[in-house]
């Protein structure tokens, strides 16, 4: 078998539909996607500055991908990678993770969506460790939901596109300073999201004290067989940490998925944010699955 690793800043048409199809043919397999929103959009859209694909081909085919984000200055560069089920079991996965470690300069911090053996045991071979644990949680939104207590002084509305960029980037950059993985988003992020199929600024609410944004529940439907709503992202200013907005946005975003006729609603959280485990598990979330971070 003819094996070979290119390295690029930019995939072309053609290698973009052959990892959109790699991707879809191992989330079939797996059961789990492995590859997040964040890697397909770029996928899809270009990949920012700094970000490179490592693609695997066997015998002419792109048998594996991996994506590598621009390094972090404290935590160093994150990625993830996924092989072709036809392609799994010959040695090609260690051959594409060797590529990514090298070309990351060894530092770098993958993620494993699932947790499924097959990537424990690639990552254990190659020496990384666990180091971090992503919960997928579920609810079902059959399931009747407590009334949302907005705090006295603020009131909920709806996103305006072309209006609210600003100020969201603001406040999601002060309620997320130590998640750097949403908190350093930009302009170009936000638009890019506000260009997909599934945004609905319905389903986007602020919270807004006075003239100023205390806080936000940004709500999203993935489609398929059997749509499910997700709590794709809730965020309070830190003044109003403690006066239950947090909980009141998730509430009113809980209520407009349930609104629509959807069955069941997902989310992700860090495992160790045990303030936020416990929040979402006091409104009937459990947890689905868990996708897991490995590195030297």
């Amino acid at each position: 078998m003819d094996v070979r690793v290119e390295i690029t800043e930019r995939l072309d048409d053609e290698q973009a539909a052959a990892v959109l199809a790699l991707a879809e043919a191992a989330a079939e397999t797996d059961g789990v996607g492995a590859l997040n929103e964040h890697v397909m959009l770029q996928v899809r859209h270009g990949a920012e500055p700094g970000a490179r694909a490592v693609l695997l081909y066997a015998d002419g085919n792109v048998a594996g991908f991996a994506h590598l984000d621009p390094a972090d200055p404290e935590e160093g560069p994150s990625g993830e990678l996924v092989v072709h089920p036809a392609f799994r079991r010959r040695g090609l996965g260690r051959r594409l993770l060797d590529a990514a470690l090298e070309a990351s300069g060894g530092g770098l911090r993958l993620w494993a969506h699932g947790d499924l053996p097959g990537a424990a045991r690639l990552a254990e071979s190659a020496g990384l460790a666990r180091v971090r644990s992503l919960w997928q949680m579920r609810r079902p939104l059959s399931e009747p939901l407590p009334a949302a207590a907005i705090p006295e002084g603020v009131r909920l509305r709806a996103f305006e596109p072309g209006r609210d960029e600003k100020a969201w980037l603001a406040l999601n950059a002060v309620a997320f300073a130590t998640h750097p993985e949403q908190g350093s988003w930009t302009l170009d992020d936000l638009e890019l999201r506000e260009r997909e199929p599934w945004f609905d600024p319905a389903g986007f609410f602020l919270a807004v004290r006075g003239d100023t944004l205390a806080g936000f529940h940004w709500t999203k439907v993935h489609d398929g067989d059997e749509p499910i709503g997700e709590v794709y992202v809730v965020g309070v200013a830190p003044g109003e940490r403690g006066t239950g907005l947090g909980r009141a946005l998730t509430l009113a975003g809980l209520a407009h998925l349930a609104g629509l006729g959807l069955g069941h609603v997902m989310l992700y959280v860090d495992e160790e944010n045990a303030a936020a485990v416990r929040l979402y598990e006091s409104l009937g979330f459990s947890r689905w699955k868990t996708d897991v971070m490995y590195r030297r």
